[in-house]
């Protein structure tokens, strides 16, 4: 529901507030009166006015001085002020105007002539204000873009939470501009495949959001399985004929009048803003469709991503497959390695990126046995002189495989450095402490790890408690000291992730 237009008239005179009184509040204003400059600055403070008529002689603070204060007063200088004088001297008037006043009334009031300026000063204002709102929704959408650019993550892109952050942008806050809406109902499909709504309202200094329940078929037909957005707008005398009369029953079945909508409806999503404090218009439908817009664009960028990200990953599960061909008893080792190489790197809390990367890309770390020798690689004994050298070279034969692209970057690195050592003391450069790059350190002890508990044509497998061991302590192949430290101590205090690693993607 609209409040009535509040006209402040500020008189020294009773009667002359009586005439106006009785001349407006006949129609659709509300007139809140002062009998002062004094008393009429106190009403602005307390109350929003709309328009003010301003006698010029008072005693005290006249009507010039009254009104330079207003202008002068950022919160205040939007209101118009009608000067209202007995007074017909030109230099007055040009006094008036100077103070910052919109127009001058003479005494004895004419009602017609009142009524006519009083209207006309309004539309101004009003023009005024969406002027107003226009540069602050441009502004405001303007941050709201940067900060959306610098914060988007396509991996973990979530559309509720996004459109949790454009609600806050268009609700109504605390008696805010009139072209935003006071509430908002938003429907959106999720992962069940259905369509779950929820109401937003500004309350106790921040923007809630609340289920709703609100069956489809009182949607209108447009918002459900259409393959295009559409954009609506309906003020209080179009609502009962809209295509979306049932929400509005529904609404106010469940103590939600609606006055005025602006309605965004795709197949997926639909928004409802509700209740402007004016009537709307293509402005508040355009706002409404350039913020929503922006979220069904990220949705949209995040899909594709992901589905270039899916093609990425099969790609690398690919590769290392490939070489899992040439080793046949290595098994799920590849699938392994990255549960492994994600707890520790997640546990050094390494950022979301590299976890998330060194899980797929550890599993080509063994990539470059493709150019390794069968019989070689699946000798049941050991390994003489030279064909432990062919051995060793498989982590070259891994970088040079995988190339130069930087995406595939950290994974050429481990394919590379996973055989380094702490102390030195490996292959193929002989990388020591922070010469070798984290990707390596992690990768391994997580590969030791797995070879260990896996059987080899060289070698039986160890349960998880050996295998422990020998990594903290030690045997005559491997050392505590071939570990980075740091990283040896995030394996002791979680090896029972390890164990179980290991038993759900088993041998």
């Amino acid at each position: 529901m609209f409040n009535r237009t509040r006209i402040l008239c500020v008189d020294d005179q009773r009667l002359n507030r009586a005439i106006v009184r009785d001349m407006l509040e006949s129609t659709r204003f509300l007139v809140l009166e002062a009998e002062n400059g004094v008393e009429a600055l106190k009403i602005l403070e307390d109350h929003v006015i709309d328009i003010i008529l301003l006698d010029v002689n008072m005693p005290g603070i006249d009507g010039f001085e009254v009104c330079r204060r207003i202008k002068t007063n950022e919160q205040l200088r939007h209101i118009p002020i009608i000067m209202v004088t007995a007074l017909s001297a030109i230099e007055d008037r040009i006094k008036g105007i100077e103070a910052g006043a919109e127009d001058y009334i003479n005494k004895p009031f004419n009602e017609a002539e009142v009524l006519a300026r009083i209207e006309m000063l309004l539309k101004v204002k009003v023009l005024n204000e969406r002027l107003i709102d226009a540069y602050t929704t441009i502004k405001g959408l303007t941050n709201f873009g940067e900060s959306i650019i610098q914060t988007f993550h396509p991996s973990d892109f979530d559309l509720l939470f996004s459109m949790d952050s454009i609600v806050s942008q268009l609700i109504r806050k605390n008696g805010g501009a009139a072209a935003k809406p006071t509430s908002l109902i938003l429907g959106v499909e999720e992962d069940d495949k259905e369509c779950h709504f929820y109401k937003y309202s500004y309350e106790n200094g921040k923007t809630n959001r609340t289920p709703l329940d609100l069956p489809e078929q009182s949607c209108a037909p447009s918002s459900i399985g259409t393959s295009t957005a559409a954009v609506n707008f309906y003020n209080r005398s179009e609502l009962e004929n809209s295509p979306f009369a049932g929400l509005v029953s529904h609404l106010k079945e469940s103590g939600t009048t609606v006055d005025n909508m602006v309605s965004f409806a795709s197949k997926s999503l639909s928004l409802y803003a509700l209740n402007y404090q004016s009537e709307v218009s293509t402005y508040e439908a355009t706002v409404l469709e350039s913020l929503v817009m922006q979220a069904q664009f990220l949705k949209s960028l995040s899909e594709q991503v992901a589905e270039t990200e899916d093609a990425f990953n099969y790609t690398v599960y690919s590769l290392a497959r490939a070489a899992e061909i040439q080793d046949e008893d290595t098994g799920d080792h590849i699938k392994r390695v990255g549960a492994y190489c994600s707890t520790l790197a997640e546990k050094l809390n390494m950022s979301d990126r590299f976890t998330r990367n060194i899980r797929v890309q550890a599993t080509l770390h063994d990539i470059g046995k493709l150019h390794t020798s069968r019989s070689i690689l699946q000798k049941p004994g050991k390994l003489d002189k030279e064909e432990w050298t062919e051995m060793k070279k498989h982590t070259l034969y891994g970088a040079q495989i995988i190339g130069e692209h930087k995406r595939f970057g950290m994974g050429k690195t481990i394919a590379l450095t996973h055989h380094e050592k702490w102390d030195g003391t490996g292959y193929p450069n002989g990388l020591a402490r922070e010469q070798i790059p984290v990707e390596g350190r992690i990768m391994a002890l997580a590969d030791t790890y797995d070879a260990l508990r896996s059987v080899r044509v060289y070698k039986s497998s160890f349960d998880h408690d050996e295998a422990c061991r020998i990594i903290l302590e030690g045997d005559d192949r491997t050392l505590p000291d071939h570990f980075d430290p740091e990283v040896l101590s995030i394996f002791k205090k979680n090896a029972g992730e390890f164990g179980e690693i290991y038993t759900e993607i088993g041998e």
